[in-house]
């Protein structure tokens, strides 16, 4: 039995969006029956996707106030991530941003709906409570009952590689013992320039990183004890920054599950 197989994740997909009030139903219904296969899951190189919801109880769990990501804190509804595999990046992205652009031109696109923060990165290291666990590659398809992201940045003045290993080395003691089983580690990277003009663009790219963290319990009964001060932790390093931090939990595909529980 091989130690390594070749299908490895290289890059993915974080696009998370807010449903216009009223139009929750509508929107959930056009994007999973529609536009999380057209717009993404049938392009090559793209080898899994799943989508997640933060209901009115995750967002209350976040920071309160203004922040560079989202904006205002409660705006980011559904999250969904797709996996593109090692070494197909390019090729990917200009089918991605071809094809969304033909949908718009044809009508297949949503008007009842914001994109709150739609970013590419790459794939950088998994910090693993168990040596044996599920591979990154399969983290979406796993179905995990919770997920925590966190979007950061790299201090002015740190180097990237030293605040890369100041976090996997915290990271491995603090998610020890813990529900959490694994840690995706991720560095920002550009849109292309013709990508729909609905999506935003970031500032300070070139610092910002995001982290996914996969969770087997209900990410709301460990909010205290693993992610509440998980900003305050970072920043006492000195090696990174927290900029928004959420929870959230898989919808359930096929169904209106949490449409009304959002607000």
């Amino acid at each position: 039995m091989p130690s390594e197989y070749p299908i490895k994740l290289g890059s993915l997909l974080f696009t998370l969006v807010e449903p216009e009030r009223g139009h929750e139903v509508e929107y959930n219904r056009w994007y999973e029956r529609d536009h999380f296969y057209a717009g993404c899951m049938i392009g090559p190189w793209q080898f899994s996707g799943a989508r997640f919801v933060a209901t009115r109880d995750e967002k209350a769990r976040r920071a309160a106030g203004p922040n560079p990501v989202t904006g205002d804190g409660s705006r980011g509804t559904y999250l969904a991530l797709y996996w593109v595999l090692a070494d197909h990046h390019d090729e990917w992205n200009r089918w991605a941003v071809d094809q969304v652009n033909w949908l718009h031109a044809n009508g297949r696109m949503n008007a009842h709906r914001e994109h709150v923060h739609t970013a590419l990165y790459n794939h950088e290291f998994v910090v693993e409570r168990d040596a044996a666990g599920v591979p990154i590659e399969l983290a979406l398809d796993h179905r995990y009952a919770g997920l925590v992201a966190v979007v950061g940045q790299t201090p002015e003045g740190v180097d990237p590689a030293e605040s890369a290993t100041w976090i996997q080395e915290f990271l491995h003691t603090h998610i020890a013992g813990t529900p959490v089983a694994q840690v995706l580690h991720a560095s920002a990277r550009p849109l292309l320039a013709d990508a729909p003009g609905d999506v935003p663009r970031a500032e300070g790219e070139d610092r910002r990183f995001l982290q996914l963290f996969f969770v087997e319990s209900d990410t709301l009964d460990l909010w205290g004890t693993v992610f509440a001060h998980l900003g305050e932790a970072y920043a006492a390093g000195g090696k990174a920054e927290v900029l928004w931090t959420s929870p959230f939990r898989p919808t359930v595909v096929g169904t209106d599950t949490y449409t009304d529980q959002l607000w």
